[in-house]
């Protein structure tokens, strides 16, 4: 479905409101949270923040990020929930209830194929592009792209559990 309704032109919109928006989260679908959370938090490195399970809905989301201080993970559910809406970041992992152990589910569309392109990746910045491709190799991860192929020599297309593109780019990145 697109979306039909066009823009107004500067002079046709109202003033903007004087808070300043953040960019908070993403969502993903995954099919096993445990392998998600395996690679997102052991692999990368980002920290969960809390869970919101909704039972009515069969399904949960889980929220992590890079660089969440200790005392908010030790903090109570509460005020994990309130950071994780606070900050910027945030990946939102959902996971539909019974997709892990499904053997008909196909699994989702990463957003780079037919049906369902669109979505494209996230992107990770690092210090040492081939130290960090070098130790996710390590890792068995799977790749879309590594460095020494394609043009674009200095990022890569690592992959998630579900097969979405994790893209990995050196910090101050130039094309």
């Amino acid at each position: 479905m697109q979306a039909t309704a066009r823009a107004a032109t500067a002079e046709q919109l109202p003033p903007r409101p004087a808070q300043a928006p953040i960019f908070n989260h993403t969502m993903v679908r995954v099919r096993d949270p445990a392998a998600s959370r395996h690679f997102y938090e052991r692999v990368l490195g980002m920290r969960h923040i809390c869970q919101l399970d909704f039972p009515g809905g069969k399904f949960s989301l889980h929220f992590l990020a890079f660089d969440v201080p200790d005392d908010v993970l030790a903090a109570d559910f509460e005020k994990r929930r309130a950071y994780a809406f606070s900050r910027q970041g945030v990946l939102e992992l959902t996971h539909n209830w019974g997709t892990e152990t499904d053997p008909a589910f196909a699994g989702y569309s990463n957003g780079n194929s037919d049906p369902g392109r669109g979505y494209g990746h996230i992107g990770v910045c690092v210090d040492d592009v081939h130290e960090y491709c070098t130790y996710l190799e390590a890792c068995g991860v799977a790749f879309k792209k590594k460095l020494h192929e394609g043009s674009m020599k200095n990022i890569a297309f690592a992959l998630d559990p579900d097969g979405y593109w994790i893209e990995i780019l050196p910090k101050g990145y130039t094309a």
